[in-house]
């Protein structure tokens, strides 16, 4: 008697979630974020050596991902161009979580980092760092911080 209980209760509830219009997210690992619940994360850099080329700016959302010198492993990527030794870009529509910054100053705006024998020729930088080198080398458990809500966070850039 309870299976035939149980399954009349089933049947119920799907029938009252088809009438009411309810739905549940197909993959509950990537549920949709309301549009009001959504990051905006402004990142600046300063003190550019010079105007050429453009900044990009790399968000990671994950560890292990950086140092990413070939950038292969970020979640989002964009650039902007240098006025007056500085730049800005803004990213949008982030699900609140935590991130880390990886900014590349590209002067001959080739999207990759040129490197002389071993170490860059352009200026790079990550959040969290002020300084870059064999004794201290990036990670996103150092370089990650939590965004919510709208929230701007200053890199320094660092020419080796």
């Amino acid at each position: 008697m309870d299976l035939i209980t149980n399954t009349v209760a089933a049947l119920a509830l799907c029938m009252a979630t088809m009438q009411t219009g309810t739905s549940f997210p197909v993959d509950p690992a990537s549920p949709v974020i309301p549009a009001d619940r959504t990051a905006t994360l402004t990142v600046e850099v300063e003190h550019l050596r010079n105007t050429k080329g453009r900044v990009q700016f790399a968000l990671y959302d994950r560890d292990g991902t950086i140092p990413d010198e070939h950038y292969e492993h970020w979640c989002k990527l964009g650039t902007a161009p240098i006025t007056d030794g500085k730049a800005t870009h803004t990213f949008t529509n982030l699900p609140p979580g935590r991130y880390a910054v990886n900014i590349l100053h590209d002067e001959n705006a080739n999207g990759r980092v040129d490197k002389g024998l071993f170490l860059p020729k352009e200026g790079i930088g990550f959040s969290n760092y002020t300084s870059v080198g064999p004794m201290n080398r990036p990670n996103f458990n150092k370089a990650s911080f939590v965004v919510e809500g709208e929230m701007r966070v200053r890199v320094k850039v660092v020419y080796l």
